[in-house]
């Protein structure tokens, strides 16, 4: 009986350790997974977080090669895709307009997404972000002209050119009644056309502000049936109309009836008038005694003009009493940007941007309103361009002359005959160098009067520029004779800028050739003659004769040039979206 006991006491206590170890088993197997699940987790969260930093480093790469792209005029899409392993991301370039673009990357690493969206403008201040950029003037292409980059006008572009970049033609100013007289019924009725002593009726009048005639209305009737009349707007000449023409238009006299009543008269060109100017609108008909016109007009109506008459010899004298104002409207702006006759871009990059493009070849979008006879259809999803300052300051010009004169005066003309290093100076004449000779700049240059360069003489930055730029600030004109040319510092990115204050019609003249020089007339026209060539021009108007060159070098690059054929881009927001 004993020996049976004990075999049962050992059998309970082996039960007893087996429990014990189960339960050790168990809490230990909790312990584990209690400390494997967070590392797990962390583990996978470590994870996430490493791909989701993939896709977005990987996004701003894709922002970054699209703006260097874009700001260095290389080859790119509207979208772009990138690489690298099991990571990609997708660019998106869109238009938002003429000068400005919105650049959107998406990431993609594992399913981890990330978006980067990048928003860009053209560059302000001091800073040439077009290798053309014209005034209301506008710019004019010849046969076999190009422009290597990108063009930005205020007028219109026309002619039979080619622009490797984009080019933009903006809408003016709203149309404006700037000056306007007579309201009611008029107090004195002014008859002309009706004798060889009053064939002719002139009224002058001054704009508030420099921009485009539009158009004229006349408070007008007929006596019997003229014939139609030519209405044009003259300069003044000692306070009576000049023989010079600014544009013409025909009042037709169909238009008008033998009661008073307001005709529009549109011109055949679109000139800028200058506020503060006096001008006349000339309403010049022929002599019939049956068969004439009469303008309404009151007295001392309109304080910033006055009428004349003129004989059917062109003599003109006042009307009686000499206080008499015609009755009249002159609207200014309301005119939209036009592209004509261009070929714009190269392979599938370069946009055109105009209310209306016509007879034009489009390697990108061509964005307008109307068009005809071009290669594309109009894309209509962009408003139209508007008028862009220019980039250089009244300021900016005040400061390069004072650094000129800080140099010292030369006192008249100043005429370089051998290899001279000069500047900074202030030359209160002209500034001519000689056939081959050579004028090395030291320091900006500031000549009061004109700027003449002989056949195959040389203006070159001292070496001390760096890659600086050089300034010649010219007052007058600006003459480059045949063969002349202008060289940089010797370091890439340095350049010489000739400015002319000019208003001149020929403010810049470029016979051939030119070299590292950047062309600026804000006032005056630039003409470059067959086979001339610049880095970049802005000019209220550009004229390009035959096979004349622009080639907007990535090269403009520094504290006052920004860099880019197609045109200098700033960032105006980079940020992270949804």
């Amino acid at each position: 009986m004993k020996k049976q006991k004990f075999y049962k006491n050992n059998l309970n206590g082996g039960a007893a350790m087996m429990i014990v170890v189960i339960f050790f088993l168990f809490i230990s197997l909790t312990i584990l997974v209690g400390i494997m699940t967070p590392t797990l987790r962390e583990f996978k969260i470590a994870g996430t977080n490493f791909n989701s930093k993939n896709a977005y480093y990987l996004a701003e790469s894709g922002v970054e090669d699209a703006l260097y792209r874009i700001r260095n005029s290389k080859q790119i899409s509207a979208n772009e895709s990138i690489v690298l392993g099991s990571t990609s991301t997708t660019t998106t370039i869109t238009d938002i307009s003429s000068s400005q673009k919105e650049i959107v990357s998406l990431g993609d690493r594992g399913s981890n997404e990330r978006n980067v969206k990048l928003t860009v403008s053209t560059g302000v201040g001091v800073s040439f972000s077009y290798g053309v950029q014209t005034g209301k003037g506008g710019f004019t292409m010849s046969n076999g002209s190009s422009v290597i980059g990108s063009v930005y006008s205020n007028g219109p572009i026309t002619g039979p050119g080619s622009i490797t970049g984009s080019a933009t033609s903006a809408n003016s100013a709203t149309l404006t009644s700037d000056q306007s007289n007579g309201t009611g019924t008029p107090a004195y009725n002014v008859s002309f056309g009706n004798a060889n002593s009053t064939q002719d009726f002139g009224q002058s009048f001054q704009i508030s502000t420099d921009e485009f005639v539009n158009k004229v209305q006349l408070y007008i009737k007929k006596v019997g049936t003229p014939s139609s009349i030519t209405v044009n707007i003259k300069t003044d000449s000692s306070g009576s109309p000049s023989s010079t023409v600014k544009t013409t238009g025909t009042l037709s006299a169909s238009s008008v009836s033998t009661t008073y009543g307001w005709v529009n008269v549109t011109f055949t060109t679109n000139p800028q008038l200058d506020a503060g100017t006096t001008y006349w609108i000339v309403l010049d008909s022929s002599t019939n005694a049956s068969n004439y016109y009469v303008i309404g007009g009151n007295d001392n109506g309109y304080v910033s003009g006055a009428s004349k008459i003129a004989t059917s010899a062109g003599a003109w004298s006042n009307n009686s009493p000499s206080t008499i104002d015609g009755f009249f409207n002159l609207y200014t702006g309301g005119l939209t940007g036009k592209i004509d006759g261009i070929t714009i871009g190269t392979g599938t990059v370069g946009n055109a941007y105009a209310n209306n493009v016509k007879n034009s070849t489009i390697r990108g979008t061509n964005y307008c309103q109307t068009g005809s006879g071009n290669n594309k259809t109009c894309n209509t999803t962009l408003a139209d361009s508007v008028s862009v300052d220019m980039p250089i300051s009244d300021q900016n010009i005040v400061d390069w002359k004072d650094a000129g004169e800080d140099g010292g005066i030369h006192t008249g003309n100043l005429s370089i005959s051998s290899d001279t290093s000069l500047g900074p100076k202030k030359i209160t004449g002209d500034l001519t160098i000689g056939n081959g000779d050579t004028l090395t700049m030291s320091g900006t240059l500031w000549v009061q009067g004109n700027l003449v360069m002989n056949v195959n003489s040389k203006i070159k930055m001292h070496s001390s520029y760096g890659d600086s730029e050089g300034v010649i600030i010219v007052d007058g004109t600006v003459d480059i004779g045949n063969g002349a040319k202008f060289f940089d510092s010797g370091t890439t990115g340095s350049y010489i800028m000739v400015l002319s204050t000019s208003n001149s019609s020929l403010a810049i003249n470029v016979s051939n050739n030119a070299g590292a020089v950047v062309l600026y007339a804000a006032n005056g026209t630039v003409h470059l003659n067959n086979n001339a060539g610049a880095v970049s021009i802005t000019a209220y108007n550009i004229d390009l004769a035959q096979n004349a060159e622009i080639v907007y070098n990535s090269g403009l690059v520094n504290a006052n040039f920004s860099s880019g054929p197609s045109g200098s881009y700033n960032v105006s927001s980079w940020k992270e979206i949804e």
